[in-house]
């Protein structure tokens, strides 16, 4: 943890400020929501999200923040929290982080339910306080992942995903929300400025470099909380694979195409695909992609005067890419 607490530490005393404002956001008058948002606060993660909001936000304003910036990283914390615990309805899963997901303990329909709430109260706490423009970044980053999540969920049927669709698919359901963050971050505090533009492109670089990151651990041997193998288990078409089976002859294609569709429950057979596709480069290619795309996020840093802020994201750049879960 010691990286995660050298990232935060230019902006410890707004996270604390910003825990206790997030969860007087999700209070309701409902009882049961108010055990369930209860549950959910004190089983957070490390709350990537919110630095972001915060250290964008102080670079683009010497280290200056507002009350705006507070309301947005509450936002994007609140339709992050709806759209893990929909995704935990929708997966049919029953753990998050280690502990019982929503619907594990309270079923479906109030997950469903809950989930829905804390994307309302996200839109509410913008239109309330008129931040009209914090709004929009929201709303843009909600739609786009809706699709993301739709447009894989139609090709992986097929399993017909080249390159260009792959990125487009990580790009909505992952990198939009990260570059949410950084350009209402730096909205929250220079509306209408250039900076706006500039860590919305930082943020989903850093998003895509993310999810590349999440795919090699597919292919690894250590354990990350998600078990080794399970994308090509749930038929999710990931970069290694993608490469490797648009760079081999058309019968081993064929064979990975009939593994993923039909073996994919096969302990063996997906232990065969996994090595196949270590042998054939794939882990390699997508690094490369993944460092591509770092490099990038850190030439746009590049551009800024030194400071804490700065330093803070470069780390979070380099943390994404050399994190070991």
């Amino acid at each position: 943890m010691k990286i995660v607490s050298q990232i935060k530490e230019p902006v410890s005393k707004e996270m604390e400020l910003f825990e206790q404002k997030f969860f007087e956001s999700m209070t309701s008058k409902v009882a049961l929501l108010n055990r369930i948002t209860y549950y959910i606060v004190n089983r957070k993660g490390k709350q990537m999200r919110p630095m972001f909001v915060f250290l964008t936000a102080k670079l683009v304003n010497d280290g200056e923040i507002n009350e705006r910036t507070y309301r947005g990283a509450s936002v994007i914390e609140l339709i992050h929290t709806a759209s893990l615990v929909h995704d935990d309805v929708v997966d049919e899963s029953y753990k998050r982080r280690g502990f019982f997901s929503i619907n594990a303990l309270w079923k479906n329909k109030i997950a469903v339910l809950v989930g829905d709430y804390l994307l309302s109260k996200g839109m509410l706490l913008s239109v309330e306080h008129g931040d009209f423009d914090l709004l929009k970044i929201i709303s843009v980053a909600i739609r786009e992942i809706s699709e993301g999540e739709l447009l894989q969920l139609e090709k992986a049927r097929r399993l017909d995903i080249d390159e260009a669709v792959y990125y487009e698919i990580i790009r909505q359901k992952t990198a939009t929300l990260i570059a949410a963050c950084c350009s209402l971050g730096a909205c929250s505090v220079q509306p209408d400025t250039p900076h706006v533009e500039t860590f919305r492109k930082f943020g989903e670089l850093c998003g895509m470099a993310f999810q590349i990151k999440d795919d090699l651990f597919d292919y690894g041997e250590t354990q990350i909380g998600k078990p080794t193998g399970i994308d090509i288990k749930e038929q999710k078409m990931t970069l290694p694979l993608i490469y490797v089976l648009n760079n081999v002859p058309e019968k081993d294609k064929r064979w990975l195409i009939n593994s993923v569709k039909n073996h994919n429950k096969d302990k063996k057979r997906v232990k065969e695909v996994i090595q196949f596709v270590k042998d054939k480069g794939g882990l390699e290619y997508a690094e490369s992609k993944m460092h591509a795309y770092q490099d990038e996020a850190l030439k746009l840093l590049d551009t800024y005067p030194d400071s804490p802020y700065k330093e803070a994201l470069q780390l979070m750049v380099n943390y994404v890419v050399d994190r070991k879960k």
